[in-house]
Parts: structure tokens; sequence; C-alpha cells
């Protein structure tokens, strides 16, 4: 059986220090995915909270930050139980602005796994749009 995970790119109207900024700051990562309450950098923990409720979703540790090319942390939460997943993030810098890739590795597999896959795929495209729409946004 293959690795499940998840593979997304997309470009974005900005440069790699503005997009950076949007996976890495409380501020800005609140618009478009969840709030941690401090700015992700190498060797920190990973929380982010509901924007709303201000419950714990997603925990983890940032295991490399080299701003503005790649992120890494892993990734948890709740529906995966136990398991650990990890998120990769790579910008490159493409000419009007930056390529933005997204790897999320090492789901749990399996046929009652297959529901949170597909969760998390459509999760990730809903929070990759909300960040392109408030990227460009302030690109006009």
């Amino acid at each position: 059986m293959t690795e499940t995970n998840i593979r997304k790119t997309i470009f974005l109207e900005a440069d790699r220090a503005a997009v950076w900024d949007y996976l890495t700051e409380p501020e800005h990562l609140a618009k478009w995915f969840h709030a941690p309450k401090t700015a992700l950098a190498a060797g920190a923990k990973l929380e982010m909270f509901g924007t709303e409720s201000g419950d714990l979703l997603i925990w983890g540790e940032v295991t490399s930050a080299r701003k503005p090319e790649y992120l890494e942390y892993s990734f948890t939460v709740k529906p995966m139980g136990d398991a650990v997943s990890t998120v990769k993030w790579t910008l490159t810098e493409v000419p009007g602005g930056t390529k933005l890739a997204l790897e999320h590795d090492g789901l749990p597999q399996g046929e009652a796994a297959f529901g949170l896959t597909l969760a998390l795929d459509k999760g990730w495209d809903d929070h990759i749009g909300r960040m392109r729409a408030h990227i460009h946004e302030k690109a006009d």
C-alpha cells in the first residue's frame, strides 16, 4: 500500500516574504486557517485554535522554518487519534509572485480513514482558497 498524502500547488500575486507571513504569523493565519497564539518558529509547539470557539484544533511541532522558502510541522487533529502526519510548505519565487506547494504526508490509511482524508483534502482546498482571497485583496 502506498502512503496516503495530499498535494496542492497554487500561484499567488505576492512575494515570498508576504506569503511566508500568511503561513507563520498569528494575525494572518487567523484570516485563512486557524489562529496560533504565537508565530510559527522552528522548534516551537504548533497549537492552533478555532477562531470562533477558541478550542485547540491542531497540534504538533514546527520542525523546520527557513524563511521565506520552507516550513514544516507535525500535524495532528482530534479525528486522527494518536496518528501524527507532516505538513510541508514550499515557497518558490516565480515571475509576478510565488508558487506555493503543500504536501501533507503520513495520513492514516485504510478504508476507515478515507473519510478523514476526504475531509482534510476539502479542508485544505477551502483554507488555501481563503488565503488566496486575502492575499489578492491586499494586492488590489
